[in-house]
């Protein structure tokens, strides 16, 4: 089973849930009562015609498969989780009969937390980060006259003043994990110890310092509260320079950890801190004694629970160096692709503006210094100028580049599902063809009591011009399929999508769909417009059509 588990699980758009119409939280009862009408439905025996009987046998077999998955809470566990494929993968002889659903739930997350770290092991990881320091400081802070007989003296003199490249390679051979990295960054062997002990051991060559060894140690003490020990080697001309760290870190509540570290070598210091992240939030303070740096420093972050997982932060920090204050904005704009922006004002530091563009695994890093005192120009440029080209980006460059890629993705997802697509076309017309009849004597009863008649029903994607034949080729008619689930003079369907109805399919596959309900109830004429996966309950008074309209 483990091994079939290796494969990612296709979307399956046979929802058994929508097909029944009963919510994800049936009961037994409410998945019996939906069985019955439509195994009355699509029985066999109702039909003379060979060909409606050979389509009626195979509707009737489906619904009875997911009656079947549905109705056993081992199944139906195993469905809500894996979808139709789950039902298929052998090896689930691991879930014995006698397992709830909350175990099978706690075994497939066991099972791929196995996954991941199998997968883990072996594939490579490559890291990489570029960083690039930029010196504008003659934007701002020169004196023009020295600069009038100098040719090219007019134009501000702009200089890269540093450059870090470092790339790294990650790959595990058995319980040895190796880290190659290329700019003089450790390399780490991590080695898992019994009694949940991990240690590292690093080793780092080609940094000006000298060549550097170390260790580090990581131990769980509770549930709740761990530790970590460092210790390190530096070797130079000067000789060799020891040093080692330690930090105990405990759980405080569910969204809050406590940090006490005590750092030894060339930058002795006491450190403690407290870091709460939450859904919307993520706050630290942050208090250091030491040599030759202490500081108290505060900072918050604001999440906005939008799809580009936007954040602003802002951080001030103060001690015997002087004061900074920082605040800044960051942003998804791509799937795999975050943005983020720094301004930082400090005294004696000036002003500088940090650019970090996260692309993958690779890092790039542009610290740009705009000037050494705090000046209101340079402060103003920091904060709107990368604002506004980034909105000029956004709208010429990354807009058109996510629609063009989205669109790609629709065709191809279009091309892959067009036979199963015409597949499920096909079911649907059959079963229109099935319902014929007991939709006939819905209307009668229902018209007899002056209640629910469905007039018109259609389900797709529909667009705002006035172009009919565009239309009509994004939507389909599914009057019939819904008057056939009109019971009691009312019409109810779950929040599943409506595509897997009796008598629906999907009209425009990966796109937004929705349900155009035009009916009569006790003779006035109702309307209504629904989401795909919106629950729907009718009739309802606030769907009535005045008559002047």
């Amino acid at each position: 089973m483990a091994a079939a588990l290796e494969n990612e699980l296709e979307v399956d758009n046979e929802d058994y849930y929508s097909l029944l119409n009963v919510r994800r939280e049936a009961t037994q009862e409410e998945l019996k009562s939906s069985y019955r009408r439509l195994c009355m439905l699509y029985h066999p025996d109702k039909h003379r015609d060979p060909e409606l009987k050979r389509q009626a046998e195979q509707l009737f077999n489906y619904v009875h498969q997911a009656y079947e998955v549905l109705s056993d809470p081992q199944s139906r566990a195993i469905y809500d989780i894996f979808g139709k494929k789950g039902l298929e993968v052998e090896g689930w002889e691991v879930v014995e009969r006698k397992r709830t659903p909350a175990e099978i739930r706690e075994e497939y997350e066991r099972l791929q937390r196995e996954r991941d770290e199998r997968r883990l092991q072996q594939r490579t990881n490559p890291k990489g980060t570029i960083s690039v320091g930029i010196d504008v400081t003659d934007l701002f802070d020169r004196y023009e006259e020295d600069f009038e007989d100098v040719p090219g003296g007019g134009f501000p003199h702009i200089e890269i003043n540093r450059m870090h490249i470092s790339q790294s390679i990650e790959s595990q051979l058995l319980f040895l994990k190796l880290c190659l990295c290329l700019s003089g960054t450790p390399n780490h062997f991590r080695y898992c110890c019994p009694l949940w002990i991990f240690v590292n051991t690093e080793f780092g060559a080609g940094d000006i310092r000298g060549p550097l060894f170390g260790m580090k140690v990581f131990r769980n003490v509770t549930a709740r509260c761990f530790v970590t020990a460092q210790w390190g080697l530096q070797f130079s001309s000067r000789g060799v320079r020891p040093s080692a760290t330690t930090m105990m870190a405990r759980h405080l509540d569910q969204n809050t950890m406590g940090y006490l570290q005590w750092r030894w070598g060339s930058q002795s210091a006491m450190t403690t801190s407290i870091v709460r992240d939450t859904k919307t939030s993520h706050f630290t303070l942050t208090l250091q004694l030491g040599v030759p740096h202490s500081y108290l420093m505060m900072s918050y972050q604001y999440k906005f629970q939008d799809e580009d997982q936007t954040k602003v932060k802002g951080s001030i920090k103060t001690g015997f160096f002087g004061t900074v204050v920082e605040y800044g904005a960051e942003r998804k704009i791509s799937p795999h692709s975050v943005l983020a922006a720094t301004v930082s004002i400090g005294v004696p530091q000036g002003v500088s503006l940090k650019i970090r563009l996260n692309r993958a695994s690779q890092t790039y890093l542009f610290p740009i210094h705009l000037t050494d005192q705090i000046l209101p120009s340079a402060v103003f440029y920091a904060t709107v100028g990368p604002l506004a080209i980034y909105l000029a980006v956004q709208k010429l460059i990354i807009m058109p580049y996510v629609r063009a890629q989205k669109e790609q993705e629709l065709e191809k997802q279009k091309e892959d599902s067009a036979s199963e697509i015409a597949r499920r076309k096909q079911e649907a017309e059959a079963s229109v063809l099935l319902m014929q009849e007991s939709v006939k004597r819905i209307i009668d009863a229902e018209e007899s009591k002056m209640g629910l008649i469905i007039l018109n029903a259609w389900y797709g994607k529909f667009v705002s011009d006035n172009s009919q034949k565009r239309e009509r080729a994004k939507v389909i008619d599914v009057t019939v399929p819904l008057q056939c689930l009109v019971k009691d003079s009312k019409l109810i369907l779950t929040e599943a999508s409506k595509a897997g109805l009796p008598g629906f399919y999907d009209p425009c596959v990966g796109e937004e769909k929705s349900l155009k309900l035009l009916y009569q109830f006790r003779g006035a004429m109702h309307q209504v417009l629904s989401g795909d996966t919106e629950p729907l309950k009718i009739p309802k008074q606030t769907h009535r059509i005045n008559s002047e309209t």
